[in-house]
């Protein structure tokens, strides 16, 4: 619990979690609750944590630089990997993706990019280059060159990997040249390890090179068929990897910038042929296929005929004969006599591969040196000629995969390199920094990997001279290789032998961790030669293009070409140079780290950017720094943040002498003998010095805070002390007056307890009397809540009363209305009767007949009445039963499909005729009615407005007209009861044209005017559980692809002399109409087959026979919902009429719906 008293809420701390895991830091909380027992943090990533007093240790505060980040790292006071993964943190939440840091600046300046793949070391690289040339501030053909170079160079040596989708597969080396004003005169490039056997074979979801996917793309159709090439997934050396196309990369569009690129680097129209030669023929080689053989017991191959033989000869200009020798045998020169040995088809196919590698690889080589020649210009012969430049070493980062070869083995080689140097280089800079201020240090101790490197590559019998010798050996192999090595440096604590004898890779300890290497294929990789035959058919090609790349190799004779340098001493030299070219040279490291595996914005991975920092060599420099004294303050920042340390210590811009105030604060606090310095501007402080001091300061200031407090709390308790002595002495007063008043009335005891009594009545009654009018005001409020509650209740059952009997009064009026006009015009009919009855007899019996006959009427008529008052009760109980009804159906599940066949089940089946369809369901019943009756006058609802005398002149809108003016062929707007050959209207999408055709026909098997199909599957595929409007939307959703279209058309227009034919189209109809294709089984497909169906022509519904509900989506879905039949016509001259096709659904022509 002690520990927890540091902490408050608010507060940043440092919450190690501890899981065990390689790549796990202490991450940044914030606390949250403290006052509990328990501490509950929030770290950076949103989780809440409980902390016990039993994991107190888990938790430490944070540095005040660490809870908002700072530009320059160094500067951060948690200087540890916590610290600097949490600043990236918030650097890369806060989208500052660039942490800058000073630096000295000198004549050769070098900027030093590295990283993993998809960190963004080539996109950096490409920025600087920007960069250098726009604050060069003069735009010339140089500068033009330099950044053109660029994309030449990503075209042959990037390619797709997995991490990265423009991965460099090389290392380059790129010194930019400028004169004295400034400006770019010039650049060179150096280029290291291409992986030349990307070429021949790709891990999957990864591309060859860029190049060749751009060639195909970009090339027109007559070069391409000049050098016989199609698409990219028709050559094996690009489809190894199952991917030949990259997001984002637009191809064709590259293929013409590298063309533009080649022309400002002046390569002229005869190379970039005479390259695109090369890269076919490495394509067309790819495509060679072998068949095993046996020849006198020996393992043979031959190549299998193919035009690839013949095009690739061809574009290399060689003998196909040759051609096929070379990669089939092998020529062998002992004791001066020459014999050709066949090969195995293993060993015919690393011929092949190692002969286009040998070719791209020698190509690469000469488009560097190709546009070298173009950017570079010599240093002037001039003896104090000094060159200024700037370089960008954009080179691979260290690698640790799960089989590592011979090229990691040389990556990771120069990154030991590179590490050193940089570690050498920040020790320089502490060293500087130390000796600037005048600073008294002792000599740092540091992790060093100079015994690695001398393993590797430095002392005798190392591991690259190792391979080397073996190299040489014509019987060496990869065993006998491993073999010496673990003989050699078994003993050597970086170097892990394997477990066994059976085993065939070694590890290595580097400073980023242990990596094993597969030794399979290390000498062939490391000898990087060609055999003399392959040599001798490219002397004898008359392509002088391939014989200038190999020029080396030709000039060279069989004994030289085997002396001649492996790829690791070659590699080797390269590095020496490069590493020469560093050390004279003022580096500035770029360290590229990658946030995320997954290429996605806004996604930091912990323990990616924990290894990758670690990797980097980052960690040795904060080893470094914290050896020495890795906290270091300004005197300025010193004063003003730990002079509450000391008072009377003024604000440092008042104060003159700032190195003195702080040494009295360092003394005072840290002591004189501890190990801390003060330099010229600077104070050094080691870790816990900074902590002591921090801590120092929140004692301050909580002292300062709790002394604050407690002038405060004085003064509050003072004036409460004031206030009550005030009340005490008032209180004393009265308590004095009051016994001077009961001595002098000592004498009149008797009449004061009279008083008393008095006083105590009189006390007791105004107390009842106040009691009894409180009661008699609750009882009155109470009464008034009740009498309001009663009279808004009364006032609601009047109101609701005074409407029913309104109502009842109204249905009374109007029933007694009409019940007096129906006596009425009985007794008019009466007088009427007598009148004309008086002409045939007398008065008498002409007034008794009528009076008989209107007594008739009357009888008749209340009759009618009480039918009607039972109808009116019927009704009512009817409209109370199905309220009941409609209530319970609420509650219970609906299914669609007996829905719809509840609504529209009175149009009968396809066998029923015409009007005989059935009974209209309810709220259906006007579809039926062929007279429009007169409706009663409903004298509840309100009076209507007054219309216009004058109607609207319809015969403009009359449906007979837009029929004539729109249908197609002799189509008339009356209803027919058969399938249509071609739409109402005109539609430019066959599609639109069909979906027309199939809706009118399901409209008539909607309506029973069409019978269904014979047979049927009844196949339950869970489509009745789907909801209606997804089935619509699905319908609606469904594509119909031009080539079947118009296949479908070109059929349905021809006579359906062939039944099978009819059937095909049929089905392809069905297949592009129905959501889903019906499962029939062979019985009915036979019949089918036969010709047993009912429809002809473009019928799209003919499979099964399908519900009113299927029929309804079909409707909606094509016929309302679809794009191409309901969108408006402009400029039709009908004003709103839509375009969009009429679905007649009645027996009425008129009745149209949309």
């Amino acid at each position: 619990m002690l520990i927890f008293e540091y902490f408050y809420k608010g507060d940043y701390v440092w919450l190690d979690l501890k899981t065990g895991q390689e790549f796990e830091v202490p991450i940044g909380a914030v606390v949250k609750l403290c006052d509990s027992g328990q501490i509950q943090v929030l770290d950076d990533e949103g989780n809440e944590h409980w902390i016990s007093p039993q994991n107190a240790t888990n938790i430490k505060p944070m540095h005040p630089t660490s809870i908002h980040g700072v530009e320059d790292m160094i500067r951060l006071g948690d200087l540890n990997e916590a610290g600097i993964l949490r600043n990236l943190l918030i650097r890369y939440r806060e989208k500052l993706i660039y942490v800058s840091s000073t630096a000295k600046t000198g004549g050769i300046c070098l900027f030093k990019l590295s990283g993993e793949s998809g960190a963004g070391k080539t996109e950096s690289t490409k920025l600087i280059l920007q960069f250098l040339a726009a604050i060069s501030g003069q735009h010339s053909w140089i500068e033009q060159q330099v950044l053109e170079a660029n994309p030449i160079l990503e075209a042959f040596g990037n390619a797709k990997t997995i991490r990265n989708d423009n991965s460099s597969r090389f290392g380059k080396y790129i010194d930019i040249h400028f004169n004295k004003r400034g400006a770019i005169e010039g650049a060179k490039i150096e280029q290291y390890l291409l992986e030349k056997s990307r070429v021949c074979r790709q891990a999957h979801d990864e591309r060859n090179y860029h190049v060749f996917y751009c060639m195909l793309k970009g090339m027109t159709a007559e070069e391409k068929k000049k050098l016989g090439l199609s698409k990219a997934t028709d050559f094996t050396y690009l489809t190894m990897g199952n991917c030949t196309m990259c997001d984002g990369r637009d191809d064709m569009k590259e293929y013409s910038n590298i063309r533009s690129a080649m022309k400002v680097l002046m390569f002229t129209d005869k190379e970039n042929w005479e390259i695109s030669k090369l890269l076919a023929a490495i394509l067309h080689m790819g495509n060679i296929r072998y068949e095993a053989r046996t020849y006198d017991n020996l393992d043979a191959c031959e190549v299998v005929r193919s035009p690839h033989l013949t095009t690739a000869a061809t574009l290399l200009e060689v003998v196909s004969k040759d051609l096929m020798n070379c990669m089939t045998s092998r020529t062998l020169i002992t004791r001066g006599e020459t014999v050709s040995t066949p090969l195995s088809m293993e060993q015919a196919l690393d011929v092949r591969d190692a002969f286009v590698k040998g070719i791209y690889g020698r190509l690469f080589v000469w488009i560097v040196e190709k546009i070298n020649a173009a950017i570079y210009k010599p240093t002037s012969s001039q003896p104090k000629a000094l060159r200024r430049s700037i370089g960008l070493l954009d080179i691979f980062g260290f690698e640790n995969f799960t089989v590592n070869s011979f090229e990691q083995l040389c990556i990771n080689f120069a990154n030991e390199n590179l590490q050193q140097f940089f570690v050498r280089h920040v020790f320089k800079l502490e060293q500087e920094e130390y000796n600037l201020e005048h600073i008294n240090w002792q000599h740092i101790e540091f992790t060093d990997n100079q015994d690695a490197l001398d393993m590797i590559a430095i002392k005798p019998m190392n591991i690259i001279s190792l391979i080397d010798e073996e190299s040489r050996f014509p019987k060496g192999t990869d065993t006998t290789m491993l073999n010496k090595l673990n003989f050699q440096h078994k003993l050597n604590t970086y170097y892990i032998p394997p477990k066994n004898n059976h085993e065939t890779q070694f590890g290595i300890q580097h400073f980023a961790g242990v990596v094993y290497y597969e030794t399979r294929g290390f000498l062939e990789k490391n000898r990087d030669t060609l055999y003399g035959d392959i040599i001798q058919l490219v002397h004898s090609s008359k392509n002088k293009f391939i014989k200038q790349i190999f020029q080396a190799d030709v000039a060279m004779g069989a004994e030289t070409r085997k002396r001649s340098p492996t790829l690791s001493s070659q590699f080797k030299r390269s590095l020496e140079l490069l590493m020469r070219t560093l050390s004279v040279c003022q580096p500035f490291f770029v360290r590229c780290i990658k946030p995320n595996e997954y290429k996605k914005p806004m996604l930091f991975d912990r323990e990616l950017c924990v290894r990758q920092l670690r990797y980097s060599g980052m960690m040795e420099t904060i080893r470094i720094r914290r050896a020495g004294y890795p906290i270091r303050y300004t005197f300025v920042e010193f004063v003003d943040r730990y002079r509450v340390l000391m008072p009377g210590v003024k604000p440092a811009y008042k104060q003159e002498d700032l190195r003195g105030t702080c040494q009295r604060i360092a003394e005072a606090v840290l002591g004189r003998d501890d190990d801390w310095k003060m330099g010229k501007t600077k104070i050094f402080l080691k870790d816990h010095h900074d902590m002591l001091l921090e801590i120092e300061r929140d004692k301050a200031i909580t002292d300062k805070v709790i002394l604050i407090q407690k002038v405060v709390r004085g003064f509050k308790d003072r004036s409460n002390f004031l206030k009550m002595r005030k009340s005490a002495v008032l209180i004393q007063k009265l308590w004095r007056g009051y016994q001077c008043r009961k001595n002098y009335g000592a004498m009149r005891a008797g009449f004061s307890r009279l008083q008393a009594l008095v006083r105590s009545r009189k006390l007791c009654a105004s107390y009842n009397v106040a009691r009894q009018r409180i009661t008699g005001f609750q009882g009155r409020c109470r009464g008034f809540l009740v009498r309001r509650a009663f009279r808004h209740r009364l006032w609601a059952v009047i109101t609701i009363q005074a409407y029913t009997r309104g109502m009842i009064a109204r249905r009374l009026y109007k029933r007694l209305k009409g019940e007096y006009r129906r006596r009425l015009e009985a007794e008019k009919m009466r007088l009427a009767e007598e009148t004309k009855l008086r002409n045939q007899m007398s008065a008498k019996r002409a007034k008794a007949e009528a009076e008989r006959k209107h007594q008739e009427r009357l009888a008749k008529l209340a009759k009618e009445d009480a039918e009607q008052e039972k109808k009116e009760k019927e009704e009512a109980r009817r409209k109370k039963e199905m309220v009941e009804q409609m209530e319970k159906a609420r509650l219970e599940p609906v299914n669609d499909s007996d829905l719809v066949d509840k609504m529209f089940g009175f149009l009968g089946t396809t066998t029923s005729f015409p009007g005989q369809e059935g009974q209209a369901p309810a709220g259906f019943e006007d579809l039926e009615r062929t007279h429009r009756e007169l409706e009663e006058e409903d004298l509840d609802e309100a009076l209507p407005l007054p219309e216009d005398d004058e109607e609207e002149d319809l015969s403009e809108y009359k449906f007979a007209k837009y029929a004539a003016t729109y249908f197609q062929g002799t189509t008339t707007h009356t209803y027919v009861r058969r399938p249509l050959k071609q739409p109402l209207l005109f539609h430019d999408d066959e599609g639109d044209q069909l979906a027309a055709l199939a809706v009118w026909i399901t409209v008539l098997r909607f309506m029973g005017d069409l019978p269904e199909p014979k047979y049927h599957t009844a196949i339950s595929d869970g489509s009745e559980k789907i909801p209606v409007m997804t089935k619509i939307y699905e319908t609606l959703g469904k594509k119909t692809y031009k080539r079947e279209l118009q296949a479908l058309q070109g059929e349905g227009e021809t006579p359906h002399a062939d039944g099978h034919k009819k059937n095909s189209v049929r089905h392809k109809l069905v297949s592009l109409t129905l959501k889903k294709k019906s499962k029939i089984t062979e019985e009915v497909t036979k019949r089918l087959n036969d010709g047993e169906h009912g429809l002809h022509g473009n019928s799209m519904l003919e499979d099964r026979p399908t519900s009113n509900l299927e029929k309804l989506h079909f409707i909606i879905g094509n016929g309302i919902l679809r794009p191409g039949l309901s969108l408006s016509r402009s400029g039709s001259g009908l004003g709103n009429i839509p375009e969009g096709r009429y679905l007649q659904v009645h027996r009425d022509p008129q009745l149209i719906v949309s």
